[in-house]
């Protein structure tokens, strides 16, 4: 069936799972995503259980419906082939640090240089305005961040801890989905491409302060942090006559 990005070229150069999950929804909805990998691969190729070597689980959810190339982005002729497959698509799409892609001479000017019209997406630990810019982050480093051990233990449990889920990647991986189909809308108006940054913290940082800014949210305060509701230790689940 015909999805509605059908004919929406993406070139994916993301790894593990919050870019992958963002690609994998936008080729769900038709897009043709051409997925890059290192010689050595995507490093969730190798997450078990797997039935065949480099297939492991989460790497086949994450990466359905994705065209697959090779390509040593270190070297030059892979700079090249990758900078040729962006004169052709509507979207690139990364998830390393911003500095990066600078150092491998594939940052928005060196893009854009080629397609003006190329929306370049970058999906990455932090806002480049702040004070963590250059900083590294994953899932359990931002899910701490955003105070979600905190959140936990509020609400009953006997230690901090993560959720049980890989929260800010995919959370994360929605807003890039969201704003790769706003921006291509903004072009079909404008005719212009644009760059746009994702920032993990930031974006889960909003989902949980739109619930638990609490008092905080006035000035001055009229209250501690927190939506009671939310963090009530009775809000579980609860067995049933037949189990």
């Amino acid at each position: 069936m015909a999805g509605p990005l059908g004919g929406v070229r993406v070139l994916d150069l993301t790894t593990v799972v919050m870019g992958p999950y963002a690609t994998q929804i936008l080729a769900d909805f038709g897009a043709d995503v051409i997925k890059v990998e290192p010689p050595e691969g995507d490093i969730m190729r190798y997450a078990a259980p797997m039935r065949s070597p480099g297939m492991g689980h989460i790497f086949l959810n994450a990466n359905r419906n994705k065209r697959s190339i090779v390509l040593d982005l270190k070297r030059e002729e892979g700079r090249r082939a990758c900078l040729a497959l962006a004169r052709k698509v509507d979207v690139f799409v990364y998830n390393i640090r911003p500095r990066a892609m600078q150092r491998l001479k594939l940052g928005y000017e060196e893009v854009r240089a080629v397609n003006p019209r190329i929306l370049y997406v970058g999906a990455f630990g932090y806002s480049q305005r702040g004070p963590y810019a250059a900083k590294a982050a994953y899932d359990d480093l931002i899910q701490g961040a955003a105070g979600i051990p905190w959140l936990l233990m509020e609400s009953g449990a006997e230690t901090p801890r993560y959720v049980p889920a890989t929260m800010a990647d995919r959370s994360v991986g929605l807003h890039i989905a969201n704003a790769v189909c706003a921006a291509l809308y903004w072009r079909e108006k404008s005719g212009k491409g644009q760059r746009i940054d994702v920032p993990m913290f930031e974006s889960l940082l909003q989902t949980v302060l739109g619930e638990h800014l609490g008092g905080y949210t006035f000035e001055p305060q009229t209250g501690d942090p927190g939506y009671a509701r939310m963090l009530a230790k009775g809000r579980r689940p609860y067995e049933t006559s037949d189990g």
